[in-house]
């Protein structure tokens, strides 16, 4: 059984959370942040000198301290580019951390909208429609196998997919297939229609077409 031989604690604010620091008995020393513990654990004076650690109050804590490594990982990761939740989730795996300490990250990251797959899917399909070239179901299809939840593709899609850069994807993706709706009126339209354009701006663009813009 170990022993609280020293603690020390100090706010974080940009997580909501305390961050503490322990040293028990048998020599080990870490960190860890209070929102990872049990809610009976979290009052400073639980951690008071001299306390007796059970074993069920130790484990507790070292997997606080193991989720408070693995987000500090995930906010380096975070701070370099935008992440999805699928993301962290198997970086954080690939680095050792067990699937219940990952899972507690992502949602305390989560929480705080660190971590937040319909921003990632905004920002990603306003880059590939800058790209031009693809298409709405390739482009769905791309953030279905990135890990993305269906709600939050379609709220990104409310956003992004206005008439304006829709029309503008649809110009640019029968441009690159070479399509030509002079040569099969029906062909062009069912290949457009099934890959994800709406009729409304097919309408549009076959309108342009015949007004010559």
């Amino acid at each position: 059984m170990a022993v609280i031989e020293s603690f020390k604690i100090q706010s974080d604010l940009k997580s909501d959370s305390d961050i503490c620091r322990i040293g028990l008995s048998d020599g080990s020393m870490f960190s860890f942040s209070s929102c990872y513990l049990p809610q009976e654990y979290r009052d400073p004076a639980f951690w008071s000198l001299g306390r007796d650690l059970g074993p069920n109050e130790e484990d507790c804590c070292r997997f606080a301290a193991s989720c408070f490594r693995a987000e500090r990982l995930a906010l380096r990761l975070v701070s370099r580019a935008e992440q999805t939740t699928r993301g962290i989730f198997h970086k954080l795996l690939k680095r050792g951390f067990k699937e219940a300490c990952a899972w507690a990250v992502i949602s305390h990251l989560s929480g705080l909208d660190i971590v937040n797959d319909q921003r990632y899917a905004e920002l990603w399909l306003r880059s590939r429609l800058s790209r031009g070239g693809s298409s709405p179901r390739r482009l769905l299809a791309s953030l279905h196998s990135r890990g993305i939840d269906r709600d939050s593709i379609q709220a990104a899609c409310k956003l992004v997919f206005t008439l304006e850069n829709e029309l503008a994807l649809l110009v640019s993706y029968v441009k690159k297939k070479h399509l030509e709706p002079e040569d099969d009126l029906h062909s062009f339209k069912f290949t457009l229609k099934c890959e994800g354009f709406s009729s409304m701006v097919l309408e549009d663009y076959l309108e342009n077409l015949e007004s010559g813009q």
